[in-house]
C-alpha cells in the first residue's frame, strides 16, 4: 500500500528538482562535486554546508553510485516520499486496530503531503529533495521507536529494545543531516515518552518539566546573545515568517487550528488507544510550548532574533503530520468505512484540489521535472544555455527578486546555470538572516540588483561594473542594448561590454 501512495502522492504533487531551496542544496553539492563552480560570492553556496553533512553524504553517493547528480537526485526524492509514509504506517498501525483507520491516515498524509505549514514557509513535504526530505521520516521513525519503547503491543523486550534502536538511528540521521529539526523531533519524542508514562507523577512533572525547560533555554539564549547590528535587523525583517506578530490572521488560524484538533483527539471522552492519545497530547503540548516561546521571544521588537533564528514553530511541520493522521484515521473508520466508491470519490476530489495547486504554483514548469526531459520553462532553458556557453569563472546577475518573476516558477538561478550570481533578495536573503555574517554581502548584492529589469544600461553599468559583473539575465520584454547571445520568450542573456 505504501508503494502505490507513493506513486500515487508522486503523481499528484509533482518534482520541481531546482526549485527553492532544492536549489539551494543542490548548487552546495554541485560544488563539492566541482569545486571549480561559484569562484565569486561562493558563500551564498557554501556557508549552509557547514550546519550538516547533507551535501557532503549527497556528493559521496554521487561517486559511489557512478550514477549523475540528477539521477541519484531523483531517486532520492522518491525514496523520501516512500519512507516518509511507511513511518506514517508504522505509526498508524501502532495507534489504530481498525485496517480502514491506518489505510484513512496514511491516505489522508499522502495526499496532503505538500500542505503548507501555517505561516512558517514550510511544507509538509517539498517538491523537490532536500535535508528536511530526509528529516521528516525521521522524525517520524523516532517516534515510532518511542511508541515501542513505552507501549509495545507484544510486552516483549525485543520489541522495546528495536524501538530503542530505531530511536537512536532515526535522531542520528536527522542530526546529521538537519540538526535544527532533529532537535525538535528530539522534543516531540521526549514529550511523548512523559505522556505515555504509566505513572501519573510522572506524566505531569515530566511534561511540565520538558515544557519549562523549552522555555528557560530560549530564555537563556535570548538573554546572552548580544543585540543585533542594523544591518542585520534589515535582512532579518525580510523573514515576516519569523514574527508571530507579522503574520496574517489565516496564518494565525494555521497554528490555533492543528492545536484544537488534536486537543480534541488528545482529550475526548470517547476511549481509544493510549498511543494515539499520546501522539495528539504530544502535538498539543508541543505546539502551545512553541507558540509561548514565539510570543516570547521572537518579536521584532526584541534586541535579538537569535530565537527567532531557531524558528520555534517549525516543530509545527511534525504537529501538521499527527493531525492528519488522526484526521485520516477518524475519515476512514467512520466515514469512508468499507465503501470504496467513498474512497475513491474522497480522495480523487481531494488529489484534483491539491493538483490545481500545484499547478498555480508552477505553471511554466513541467508537472514532473525528469532528468531525461527538456525544460519547459523558458527561464530554465535560459539558464541551461548559460552553463553551456559562458565561461566557469563569468559573473552574473538578475533583478534581486528574480524568483517571483511571473513564470519563473522560483527556479534556482546557481543550480541550474552553475555560475556565479550577486546575492539576491529572496533566497540569499535567507542565508543571510540565518547567517548573520553575510549580512554586508547580501545587503550590496540585493542593492546593485533592485530595479534591474527596467534600469536603463548606463544605471546597470553603473551598479553592477564595480562588482565585476560580466552578464546579465533580463526578461525578454526588457529594454536594452547590450548584446544579447540568447532570447527566448520569457528571458534574455547579455554579456556587458567590456568599457
Amino acid at each position: 500500500m505504501v508503494t502505490l501512495l507513493t506513486l500515487f502522492a508522486l503523481a499528484v504533487h509533482g518534482y520541481h528538482p531546482y526549485a527553492e531551496d532544492g536549489g539551494l542544496y543542490m548548487a552546495g553539492v554541485k560544488r563539492l562535486l566541482n569545486p571549480a563552480l561559484y569562484p565569486q560570492w561562493s558563500e551564498f553556496v557554501t556557508e549552509h554546508l557547514r550546519f550538516s553533512l547533507f551535501a557532503p553524504l549527497i556528493a559521496a553517493l554521487v561517486r559511489l553510485s557512478h550514477l549523475s547528480l540528477m539521477t541519484v537526485w531523483m531517486l532520492l526524492y522518491i525514496a523520501s516520499f516512500w519512507t516518509t509514509l511507511f513511518a506514517a504506517w508504522l505509526l498508524a498501525e501502532r495507534c489504530y486496530s481498525s485496517r480502514e483507520a491506518r489505510c484513512g491516515a496514511v491516505a489522508l498524509l499522502a495526499v496532503w503531503l505538500p500542505i503548507p505549514i501555517a505561516g512558517t514557509s514550510l511544507m509538509l513535504m517539498d517538491p523537490y529533495f532536500s535535508a528536511r526530505s530526509i528529516s521528516t521520516p525521521c522524525a517520524l521513525l523516532a517516534l515510532v521507536g518511542i511508541l515501542d519503547c513505552f507501549r509495545p503491543k507484544d510486552g516483549r523486550l525485543s520489541t522495546r529494545l528495536r524501538g530503542a534502536a530505531i530511536f537512536f538511528g532515526a535522531l542520528i540521521v536527522a542530526l546529521l543531516v538537519h540538526p535544527l529539526m532533529a532537535a525538535y523531533a528530539l522534543g516531540c519524542a521526549l514529550l511523548l515518552s512523559c505522556l505515555l508514562a504509566t505513572r501519573r507523577t510522572l506524566r505531569i512533572g515530566g511534561t511540565a518539566g520538558l515544557c519549562l525547560l523549552a522555555v528557560l533555554a530560549a530564555a537563556t539564549l535570548y538573554s546572552s546573545a548580544p543585540p543585533e547590528t542594523a544591518g542585520y535587523l534589515r535582512v532579518a525583517l525580510t523573514r515576516t515568517y519569523w514574527f508571530l506578530g507579522r503574520w496574517q490572521w489565516y496564518e494565525q488560524f494555521g497554528l490555533i487550528a492543528p492545536l484544537a484538533i488534536l486537543a480534541y483527539f488528545g482529550w475526548r471522552p470517547a476511549a481509544g488507544d493510549d498511543s494515539a492519545r499520546g501522539l495528539a497530547r504530544t502535538g498539543t503540548v508541543a505546539a502551545s510550548v512553541a507558540i509561548l516561546v514565539a510570543l516570547l521571544f521572537a518579536r521584532t521588537t526584541a534586541p535579538t532574533y537569535l530565537v527567532a533564528r531557531l524558528q520555534p514553530l517549525r516543530i509545527f511541520q511534525i504537529v501538521y503530520v499527527l493531525m492528519i493522521l488522526a484526521l485520516g484515521a477518524m475519515l476512514g473508520e467512520k466515514i469512508l468505512q468499507r465503501k470504496p466508491a467513498r474512497w475513491g470519490i474522497t480522495f480523487a476530489l481531494l488529489a484534483v484540489t491539491m493538483l490545481y495547486a500545484e499547478r498555480q504554483t508552477f505553471p511554466r514548469s513541467a508537472h514532473l521535472e525528469v532528468p531525461w526531459n527538456q525544460h519547459e520553462n523558458g527561464w530554465q532553458r535560459a539558464f541551461t544555455w548559460i552553463s553551456l556557453n559562458t565561461p566557469v569563472d563569468a559573473l552574473f546577475a538578475l533583478d534581486a527578486h528574480y524568483v517571483t518573476q511571473p513564470g519563473e516558477d522560483a527556479q534556482t538561478f546557481r543550480a541550474i546555470a552553475e555560475r556565479s550570481a550577486l546575492a539576491d533578495y529572496s533566497k540569499d536573503g535567507g542565508e543571510a538572516s540565518i547567517t548573520p555574517d553575510l549580512t554586508a554581502a547580501w545587503a550590496i548584492g540585493q542593492a546593485a540588483q533592485t530595479g534591474l529589469n527596467t534600469a536603463s544600461d548606463a544605471a546597470r553599468l553603473a551598479s553592477l561594473k564595480p562588482l565585476g559583473v560580466n552578464w546579465v539575465v533580463l526578461p525578454s520584454a526588457a529594454a536594452t542594448r547590450f548584446a544579447c547571445a540568447y532570447t527566448d520568450e520569457a528571458v534574455k542573456v547579455c554579456r556587458l561590454p567590456a568599457r
